[in-house]
């Protein structure tokens, strides 16, 4: 028996995986629902504060397999992102920056009237101005979904998560400060990472286009070279202490400027991606902690609500003056409803940093727990409803 043990605990993931995989395809047929949202289920039912089949989040390469599936999904994002088109139509990265503000100062006001420490309540409020590019991504893909509405989600999930660490990353610097006294300490911790992190993505984004110029074949082999880039970038911002969220974003951005494209037929990079949002989704759910989730659950609830009006009501105000109706603006505030997946990769990039005052982010938990199976949900419909999604649209 004894040696049986260390078997089932490297069986641990596999088994998780092709638990969630099997879910994910039963649920999707049966409820036509989001897969991930399934997903998310059975990694928080099998994590170790649940039924423990899962190993401690921070045991093993699990975490940084999942910094590589986002980052991949990361990297498509900046790939589908038009600056050309934002410049065209200012109003767009307009709305972006008000629904992001409102939300942000919105929350920190709802936190501390809970009694949330300032601390506490300001990381909250950076942490929700995010919108989670993974499940967008995924949900987009899985439906097949084009138009004006999925465009304007894509885009403002761009801007929201670069907004997020930004501000998330003055907020480190501030306790970094307050609890070291050492500025220098708190400048390169937040915006000097930050730059650097954007830079190196700028220099991938530059060099792996060269690169597939130089080979005289960029549409056969860009796949496969994107992908060993985007998993040797996330390596890089692990020893460099960097942020692959910027990093892997900056990439994909600057890439698809440099007009080289990947197969649309390897979109979310094939298999490869399809194994890795599993393991992501998995392990995002498998860190949370169901006290920490029942705990947090009221103040969640109303921060939930809260985010779902301020990024509606920000997008639509400038609805017509970006040239899309009341209703379509509506639909694309609510499109940013997902949360989760972007938060906790970002909470333990904090954590590693020794930011430990994220175990006091209770109320996160509630709100990642929450999004991580409603978020797709919500995102879905928010598609079907702008008869955006080919599969769906005779149900809308």
């Amino acid at each position: 028996m004894p040696d049986l043990l260390p078997i089932l605990t490297s069986l641990a993931w596999p088994l998780a995986i092709a638990i969630a995989w099997i879910a994910g395809e039963f649920g999707q047929r049966w409820t036509g629902l989001p897969r991930i949202s399934f997903y998310g289920l059975v990694g928080f039912a099998l994590g170790s504060s649940q039924l423990g089949v899962l190993p401690a989040p921070d045991a093993g390469a699990a975490s940084m397999l999942a910094d590589v599936a986002f980052g991949l999904i990361l990297f498509e994002l900046g790939y589908r992102i038009n600056l050309r088109w934002l410049r065209t139509n200012p109003w767009i990265g307009v709305s972006g920056l008000v629904e992001s503000l409102s939300t942000f100062v919105a929350v920190y006001f709802i936190a501390t009237a809970f009694g949330t420490p300032q601390l506490t309540s300001l990381m909250l409020a950076a942490l929700a101005m995010a919108t989670s590019p993974a499940t967008v991504v995924r949900v987009i893909n899985e439906q097949r979904s084009s138009g004006q509405v999925t465009e304007r989600v894509l885009h403002l999930t761009a801007q929201n998560c670069v907004l997020a660490v930004f501000a998330f990353n003055v907020v480190v610097a501030f306790w970094i400060f307050r609890t070291f006294e050492d500025l220098g300490d708190a400048i390169w911790n937040s915006l000097v990472l930050l730059a650097v992190s954007i830079l190196t993505g700028a220099v991938f984004g530059l060099a792996v286009p060269a690169l597939l110029r130089g080979f005289k074949n960029p549409r056969q082999d860009a796949t496969v070279a994107f992908a060993l880039a985007v998993i040797l970038l996330v390596a890089l911002s692990y020893a460099g202490g960097l942020s692959p969220v910027v990093a892997t974003l900056a990439f994909g951005l600057v890439a698809r400027h440099r007009r080289v494209a990947y197969s649309q037929a390897q979109r979310g990079f094939g298999a490869l991606g399809e194994l890795l949002t599993v393991l992501l989704f998995v392990f995002a759910a498998s860190t949370l902690d169901w006290e920490k989730v029942a705990a947090g659950s009221v103040l969640a609830v109303v921060i939930v609500l809260a985010r779902l009006l301020t990024k509606t009501l920000g997008v639509m105000a400038f609805a017509h003056l970006s040239g899309i109706s009341w209703r379509k603006g509506a639909l694309a505030g609510v499109a940013l409803a997902p949360l989760s997946v972007f938060v906790i990769l970002l909470l333990e990039h904090a954590r590693l940093r020794g930011v430990h005052v994220v175990e006091e982010l209770r109320s996160v938990a509630a709100v990642t727990m929450l999004l991580e199976v409603f978020g797709p949900i919500i995102i879905q419909r928010a598609l079907v409803w702008a008869r955006e999604a080919p599969e769906l649209r005779h149900a809308a």
